[in-house]
C-alpha cells in the first residue's frame, strides 16, 4: 500500500512508487510521429479542471507530433452519463485510435467501452475510472484513491478541531472516483480512534453545477443545525459551498474544505471560508493520459503489468496493479498538495 507524509498544513504529499521524474534505465522512450487519431472524453464540458487537462493532452500532442486528430468532446452535465456512451459508441465507427475517458456513468459506459475495444479502440481512463474496469486498458489515477481519503478525514480532523458533524457534498451518485474517495474516507474517519469524534452526517448530489451544489450546501445546513464542515470532493462542490456559507455569513459556523482550484479557492481561504483544501495539477494529469493512451493506440505499449515508459516532461511510470480495484490496473501520478492560506495565494497565480 502506498503510504503519505503530511509535512504540516501547507506540504505537498507525494504519492507513489512511480511518480514525477523517475529515473528507470528499462523505460521505453516512445517514438513520436505516427499517426493516430484520439478522443479526450471529459465527464462534461465547461469545468476549468477538465480544461486544464485538455490542455495538457494539447502540449503532449504537439511534444510527440502525431499527425493524427485529437478531439476534445463531452456531453452537456446534464446529459453526462448517456452522453458519455453515446460518444465511446461514435468512437469505435469512426476509427479512433483511443478513447481517453473521465468516466461519470459508472459501469453503465462498460458495454459502449468492451465494444470499443473490439473495435480496437484503446480505452485509457483519467480522474474516474469504469469502476468495474471492464473495457478499460488502464487508468491513469491522479493520486492513491485510499490516500485522498486519509487527507480528507485530516483535514476534517483539523478543521473541527477533532470534534464536530460534517457532510459530504459530492458530484454525482455514479462518479466513480468520488465514491471511491468518500468510501475511503468513511473507513478511515471508522477505523482509526482520532476520528472518534468525528460524525459524517450526511452524503448530497449537487451534480457538478453551481447552482445545484450551493442549494444542496444550504440545505445541508438547514437539515444540520450542528453543521461544522462541508467536505466536497469536487471543484464545483467546494467552491458552489464556500460561496453559499459566504453569502450566508455562516463561515465562523460551518467551514468548507475537499478538493479545489486554488485559482478558485484563494479569497474563499484567504477570508476563512475554506482553511484547508487539497488538489492535484490536471494538466499534468491530461499530459500523462495522452502519453499513454498514444503509447497503446501506437502499438508501443502492450499495456501489462510492469511496462514502464517515459511520459516526456513527468518522467519514467509504471504500470501496476489497482489495489483499489484487484484485477486491473492503474499508473500512478501525483503530487497532492494541501493549500492553506500559507501557500494557496502563490499557487493562484
Amino acid at each position: 500500500m502506498t503510504h503519505f507524509k503530511t509535512l504540516g498544513l501547507t506540504a505537498a504529499l507525494m504519492l507513489g512508487t512511480s511518480g514525477y521524474a523517475l529515473a528507470e534505465s528499462h523505460a521505453m522512450t516512445l517514438e513520436g510521429g505516427q499517426a493516430t487519431n484520439m478522443v479526450l472524453l471529459p465527464k462534461f464540458l465547461g469545468i476549468l479542471v477538465f480544461d486544464q487537462a485538455n490542455e495538457g493532452a494539447q502540449e503532449a500532442h504537439a511534444e510527440l507530433a502525431n499527425p493524427g486528430a485529437l478531439l476534445f468532446v463531452g456531453p452537456t452535465p446534464e446529459n453526462s452519463v448517456a452522453g458519455q456512451i453515446e460518444i465511446m459508441t461514435t468512437a469505435a465507427t469512426q476509427g479512433q485510435g483511443a478513447v481517453m475517458l473521465s468516466n461519470n456513468a459508472g459501469d453503465q459506459i462498460a458495454p459502449a467501452a468492451e465494444a470499443a475495444q473490439a473495435a480496437g479502440v484503446r480505452v485509457v481512463t483519467w480522474d474516474s475510472p469504469i469502476p468495474s474496469g471492464a473495457g478499460e486498458d488502464v487508468f491513469v489515477a491522479q493520486v492513491d484513491f485510499g490516500s485522498i481519503g486519509v487527507v480528507m478525514a485530516d483535514m476534517a480532523h483539523s478543521i473541527l478541531g477533532g470534534a464536530g458533524e460534517m457532510a459530504v457534498l459530492s458530484a454525482t451518485p455514479d462518479a466513480a472516483n468520488q465514491n471511491a474517495w468518500i468510501a475511503a474516507m468513511q473507513e478511515t474517519l471508522a477505523s482509526d480512534p482520532k476520528y472518534a469524534d468525528i460524525s459524517l452526517v450526511d452524503i448530497v448530489y449537487g451534480d457538478d453545477q453551481a447552482e445545484v451544489s450551493y442549494n444542496r450546501a444550504l440545505a445541508l445546513v438547514d437539515s444540520h443545525p450542528a453543521l461544522g464542515l462541508i467536505m466536497a470532493p469536487t471543484t464545483v462542490g467546494i467552491q458552489a459551498a464556500a460561496k453559499a456559507m459566504q453569502d450566508e455569513g455562516m463561515c465562523d459556523q460551518v467551514k468548507t474544505s475537499g478538493l479545489g482550484l486554488p485559482s478558485e479557492m484563494v479569497s474563499y481561504t484567504m477570508n476563512g471560508c475554506a482553511p484547508e483544501f487539497a488538489l492535484w495539477d490536471f494538466r499534468d494529469l491530461g499530459y500523462l493520459t495522452y502519453y499513454t493512451a498514444y503509447g497503446l493506440a501506437t502499438g508501443q505499449l502492450t499495456g501489462e503489468i510492469g511496462e514502464t515508459f517515459v511520459a516526456g516532461r513527468m518522467g519514467a511510470f509504471t504500470i501496476e496493479e489497482d489495489p483499489g480495484r484487484p484485477g486491473q490496473k492503474r499508473i500512478l501520478m501525483g503530487p497532492f498538495t494541501v493549500y492553506t492560506s500559507a501557500n494557496v495565494e502563490a499557487a493562484a497565480q
